[in-house]
């Protein structure tokens, strides 16, 4: 009797009516109907249902928690100053000034050092998953990401122009060429 019934399953997908917050709390509910039918098509069972949830993307590498948070955060305070930094280079041929006790340097250098730590998270994430970083709350980390990116190229590109004018790239302490 068990090889004279057939087993079709009919998949449903819905999501929530409320619109959602974040792509990192993004959760996807997907309820599973299995509907037993016998061979001649009359029902032979009972349905059972199933509810299945993604987990939330704070567990993986995805971005969620205080590692998105704080990526947002500098993230938007290292672009700008690295776009200062680099408008600075270009024009004068050396970094931003050091500083009172050295602040806007500093500032400077762990700038460079987030926009390259973004850059090679989102690249581990990328390998990884298969795709980038999630868009985070109000798209924010999505947005560093991208900007990111484009900081990284500028840099690139400024270093590059930098070495072919001058023939040197400033190191990150103040020396005979700079600040000296």
């Amino acid at each position: 009797m068990a090889a004279a019934t057939a087993t079709k399953m009919l998949l449903l997908l819905r999501t929530t009516g409320k619109p959602l917050p974040s792509t990192a709390n993004r959760r996807l509910i997907s309820n599973v109907y299995r509907l037993n039918f016998n061979t001649a098509g009359r029902k032979c069972g009972r349905i059972s249902v199933k509810s299945m949830a993604n987990e939330s993307d704070r567990s993986g590498g995805g971005g969620g928690g205080t590692a998105a948070t704080a990526a947002i955060v500098g993230g938007l305070i290292a672009v700008p100053v690295i776009g200062w930094s680099l408008y600075t280079l270009k024009t004068t041929g050396c970094g931003l000034p050091p500083g009172p006790g050295g602040s806007v340097g500093a500032l400077e250098g762990v700038s460079y050092l987030a926009v390259v730590g973004i850059v090679a998270w989102s690249l581990y994430t990328k390998v990884k998953t298969g795709s980038g970083l999630p868009n985070g709350p109000y798209g924010l980390l999505g947005a560093v990401e991208g900007l990111s990116y484009l900081a990284l190229l500028a840099i690139l590109v400024v270093f590059g122009l930098q070495f072919i004018d001058k023939g040197f790239i400033p190191g990150p302490l103040p020396g005979e060429e700079c600040f000296g």
